[in-house]
């Protein structure tokens, strides 16, 4: 059973007034309903605002995504991040570019019971896989770059590998609201990019923040996985760098011996300063 949501904790996608909980659906003050699905999300991304028919992750590359993290891969990285998230006690949370929840999970194994937990991705396969796991979060279809939540709303921002609009970040988080971004270190996922790249350059150590931040803290983890052939191509499909990778790459790096990838990750604590 879903809890009840708190009042206008989200804004019309259409006309930015308070959406309000009317038995299975959200309706504003101007008339315009958006229902809750059967697995417990909502979706607030109007057609006219979707660049494709189903952006974002599809139902397959959804479940590979899932069978790749589920395996435990990335759970160190996972464990951390909700780690530095849990030290500040947030009572409003925002999963951004959540996708099918294993991040959320972790969030809520780490962080206190009385944290609200959401999570808005733009993919509706991800977000309603997310939904039929966890029903105390609260999960929505929406784009990062028109977040139907209303200004200063939430205490932390967890950002992993997720596109992000700075301005929309920093309006709806608090005065001091705390963002944790998980972005690639040097040596990420280097043998599987030496398939596809005939030079590979490590990434930046650090990265920018948005503007209106300052840097808390910064935590670099690395360690070496060893995933099976699906895991490898599920997690090369994660990757921005997929779209390089032809038949023939894919078959080489499917079919490799003993093949231990580095991971790479920068975790950044960030707080809002402005």
């Amino acid at each position: 059973m879903h809890q009840a949501q708190p009042p206008s904790c989200y804004l019309c996608p259409l006309c930015a007034v308070p959406l309000q909980l009317k038995q299975k659906s959200y309706v504003c003050a101007n008339n315009h309903h958006f229902d809750l699905a059967k697995e417990g999300y909502l979706n607030l991304l109007p057609v006219q605002f979707k660049h494709s028919s189903e952006p974002g992750d599809n139902k397959q590359m959804m479940q590979a995504r899932r069978a790749f993290l589920e395996a435990g891969h990335y759970e160190p990285m996972a464990k951390a991040a909700a780690m530095m998230i849990a030290a500040s006690q947030p009572e409003q949370l925002l999963d951004l570019g959540s996708g099918e929840g294993y991040y959320s999970r972790q969030l809520e194994a780490f962080c206190p019971h009385t944290m609200s937990l959401h999570g808005v991705d733009i993919a509706k396969y991800a977000i309603a896989a997310a939904a039929k796991k966890q029903a105390n979060a609260r999960f929505i279809v929406a784009s990062a770059n028109r977040l139907p939540y209303p200004d200063q709303f939430f205490d932390a921002v967890l950002r992993i590998f997720a596109p992000s609009n700075d301005a929309e970040l920093a309006r709806v988080l608090k005065p001091s609201g705390l963002l944790l971004a998980v972005t690639p270190g040097p040596r990420h996922l280097w043998q599987l990019k030496q398939f596809i790249y005939a030079e590979v350059r490590e990434h930046a150590l650090e990265n920018p923040l948005p503007p209106g931040f300052e840097r808390l803290d910064t935590q670099r983890i690395s360690y070496k996985i060893t995933p099976n052939p699906q895991q490898r191509l599920a997690l090369l499909h994660m990757t921005p760098f997929a779209w390089r990778a032809n038949e023939q790459v894919q078959q080489a790096i499917e079919k490799a011996n003993d093949f231990e990838i580095e991971t790479d990750f920068m975790l950044t604590l960030a707080i809002k300063s402005v």
